[in-house]
C-alpha cells in the first residue's frame, strides 16, 4: 500500500441512514474509512450515481425489499452502488489494479469518499469519459444491456421499441439497441423528444400525444421501462412472435412491480409471444462490454445533473419524482 493510504481510524464523509423512510432521513456523517483487506481495492470515490434501486432500498418498498435489507431496520447504514474513482490502495492478493488506476464499478456504500471493493466489481475507466459519466454506468448500463442482449435477444435489423427512453436505463437502451444494429423507436414526453433523438433513436413518439399501442406498427421487441399501458395493450404492439421485456416499473407498498411480472409469466403460457421480467446483475464481464462500447464512442452516458455529496437527499428526491433526463450523479 502506498504511503498516502489512510491509516487505521482515519475518517471520511459518507451518507448514512438508520431506518427506512424518506430522503430526509439521510445525513452526512464522519465514519471510518474501510479497512483494505487482502482481496480488496480501496477506491477514492470521485463520483457516484443515484438509481431507482437506491430509493427502493431507502424506503424499504416494496416490503419484499426488506427480506434482504432487514425486516425492521436496514442492515446497512450506508447508501449507493454506482461509483467511479481512483485506486488509493490494494490488498496483497489484488492483481488487476495498482494505486493510481482510474476505475468504475459497483459497491455498496458508494455515497462516500472511499469504498473498499473486490476487484471483480471494478474495471478500468475509459480515458474518453469523465468520472461523472463512468459513475452513471453500472446499474443502468447493465440493466439495459441484459434487457436487450440476454432477455430480448436483439438482432440487427429488428424493430425495437423502448417505452420510457429518457431516464437512466432508457438512454442506455436507445444507444445499445443502435449499437446492436436495431431500428429504434422510443417513447418519451414532449420536453425530451429532441434529447432522445440526439442519442440515436430513429423515431421518437411523444407519449403525451400518441399511444404506441394504438399505432399500426408492430415491433419485434418492446422494452417497457416503467410504462403504464396494460400487458394486453403492449401485446397488441408486438409481432406474433415478438418479445416484451419489463424493465422496472412503478413501486407499491407490497409487491408492485412484481405483480406485473407475475401477470406476464402467466399470460406468456398461453401466447406465442415472450413476456419477460428480470432483475439485473452486475457482472464484471458486462462492465467490460460497456467500457469497450464507451471507448468505441457507441455509448455515451447522459447526465441530467450533478449534486455534491451533501445534497444527496435532494438528488434522491429529484430522481424519485420521475423526471430525470438520464442520470443524476453525486460528486465528492
Amino acid at each position: 500500500m502506498p504511503a498516502t493510504a489512510p491509516g487505521p481510524g482515519t475518517t471520511m464523509k459518507a451518507i448514512v441512514r438508520r431506518k427506512y423512510g424518506s430522503p430526509d432521513l439521510l445525513s452526512l456523517e464522519d465514519v471510518e474509512i474501510p479497512v483494505v483487506e487482502d482481496d480488496r481495492v480501496l477506491v477514492r470515490v470521485h463520483a457516484a450515481s443515484v438509481n431507482a434501486l437506491d430509493w427502493h432500498v431507502l424506503r424499504g418498498l416494496p416490503y419484499l425489499v426488506r427480506m434482504s435489507e432487514g425486516l425492521r431496520k436496514p442492515k446497512r447504514s450506508t447508501m449507493g452502488v454506482d461509483l467511479a474513482g481512483s485506486v488509493e490502495a490494494i490488498g496483497k492478493n489484488v492483481t488487476q489494479f495498482k494505486p493510481g488506476d482510474e476505475v468504475f464499478g459497483a459497491r455498496d456504500g458508494a455515497f462516500a469518499e472511499y469504498v473498499a471493493a473486490k476487484e471483480n466489481k471494478l474495471v478500468q475507466k475509459p480515458a474518453n469519459v469523465t468520472f461523472e459519466q463512468a459513475a452513471a454506468v453500472p446499474v443502468a448500463g447493465c440493466t439495459a444491456l441484459q434487457a436487450l442482449r440476454d432477455k430480448g435477444q436483439v438482432q440487427p435489423g429488428q424493430r425495437v421499441l423502448i417505452n420510457g427512453a429518457a431516464g437512466g436505463v432508457g438512454t442506455f437502451c436507445v444507444q445499445l439497441a443502435k449499437a446492436f444494429g436495431a431500428d429504434v423507436t422510443a417513447t418519451t414526453s414532449t420536453g425530451n423528444v429532441e434529447m432522445v433523438r440526439s442519442i440515436g433513436a430513429d423515431r421518437v413518439i411523444d407519449y403525451t400525444q400518441v399511444d404506441f399501442t394504438k399505432i399500426r406498427e408492430r415491433f419485434d421487441l418492446i422494452l417497457d421501462i416503467g410504462g403504464k399501458q396494460s400487458l394486453f395493450a403492449c401485446r397488441r404492439a408486438l409481432t406474433r412472435v415478438g418479445t416484451y421485456v419489463i424493465v422496472g416499473g412503478s413501486s407499491g407498498r407490497w409487491i408492485r412491480p412484481l405483480d406485473r411480472a407475475l401477470g406476464a409469466a402467466i399470460l406468456s403460457r398461453f401466447v406465442r409471444q415472450k413476456l419477460l421480467f428480470f432483475i439485473a446483475k452486475l457482472p464484471k464481464e458486462d462492465l467490460i462490454v460497456l467500457k469497450e462500447l464507451m471507448e468505441a464512442g457507441k455509448v455515451t452516458p447522459v447526465i441530467d445533473r450533478t449534486e455534491p455529496l451533501r445534497e444527496t437527499p435532494e438528488a434522491m428526491r429529484y430522481l424519485e419524482g420521475g423526471h430525470a433526463r438520464g442520470k443524476v450523479v453525486i460528486t465528492m
